[in-house]
């Protein structure tokens, strides 16, 4: 049986007494202080590990391979999916190599979002440098993924552009920061009782250009793969479905063809169930229609990882450029 590198657990509401959060940003205080206020009662454990990368199996058939993925428009609702009895969800972190690193800034992108409207990742973020844990999401240039289970959903943040709730241009990225603090307050909706979250903490490779290269495909592969496999794990034989979307295509340029695509096979690989792409624009037919000459030029047939990683290669898939959050 695989095994996480290090593993801790940790009571809620003693996390969150013990290591309260530490905010610089005066908006994020507002949104805490809405979903912890004074005398909130943190309940359930939260289970941390980490995890050594894994090595891909030996061959694959991407036959089958989009049957198990749903293309949802819109972002993460955190809402039970239906149709697969007895699953565990998981969602997927767009995490920084330093876990959680800006959550008390003013940035609120995917990653800072999470742990705002999941508080106790706050607190957790802190026990760990207080237990002097290496809580990094890659080893040099291989991945480690963290998995957290249990985290109370306390609150959610509205990103949406709104004139009449005072956000013309949205909350998202750097205009969180920007945002007024009645602005915050119109935006944050209480989430009572809290639900539970589970996440998959990962890396995106960054700073890509021109074509993606052979060791930038096989890292997508290996961190997502390693991720999810360690979800199914971690969920002790239950049904496992990953919620995922454009992981490191906003800020670092990712291809979203061919990072999507490569989620969905690293799905397969590991045996998840069903991934749930959020791909917040309504109009995905282009990305379906992509993934189908993929999987039209790739074939059927099984062949050594190393060849569809070298096939994947030919077809010169490029990074693209920041949206600035």
């Amino acid at each position: 049986m695989i095994k996480p590198i290090e593993r801790y657990i940790f009571d809620a509401s003693e996390l969150v007494g013990q290591e309260p959060a530490q905010l610089f940003s005066k908006n994020k205080k507002v949104v805490y202080a809405i979903a912890c206020p004074l005398g909130a009662v943190h309940k359930g454990k939260v289970n941390y590990s980490r995890w050594k990368y894994m090595e891909l199996p030996d061959s694959s058939s991407i036959k089958g391979l989009s049957d198990r993925v749903e293309i949802r428009a819109g972002f993460y609702d955190y809402l039970p999916s239906e149709g697969i009895s007895k699953a565990l969800e998981w969602h997927v972190n767009f995490a920084d190599p330093d876990l959680f690193l800006a959550y008390g800034t003013d940035l609120f992108a995917q990653d800072e979002m999470q742990v705002a409207e999941h508080p106790v990742l706050a607190s957790l973020k802190q026990k760990l440098n207080v237990l002097r844990c290496d809580a990094s999401t890659v080893d040099g240039n291989d991945p480690t993924p963290i998995l957290i289970s249990g985290a109370e959903r306390r609150c959610f943040v509205k990103t949406d552009a709104n004139s009449l709730e005072d956000r013309p241009f949205g909350l998202y990225g750097n205009a969180f920061g920007r945002a007024s603090e009645e602005a915050i307050r119109k935006a944050t909706v209480i989430i009572d009782p809290p639900t539970i979250t589970n996440l998959i903490c990962i890396a995106a490779p960054s700073g890509g250009d021109g074509k993606y290269t052979e060791d930038e495909i096989l890292y997508i592969l290996h961190t997502t793969y390693t991720g999810f496999r360690a979800a199914l794990i971690e969920s002790d034989s239950s049904p496992v479905i990953i919620h995922s979307g454009y992981w490191g295509c906003g800020a670092f340029g990712g291809n979203r063809i061919l990072v999507t695509w490569l989620q969905a096979l690293a799905a397969q690989l590991a045996g998840v169930e069903q991934l749930i792409l959020h791909t917040g624009d309504p109009d995905f037919g282009e990305l379906k229609k992509s993934w189908a000459v993929i999987e039209t030029d790739l074939g059927n047939e099984a062949m050594p990882i190393n060849t569809l990683v070298q096939k994947i290669l030919a077809m010169g898939f490029e990074w693209g450029v920041s949206d600035g959050n």
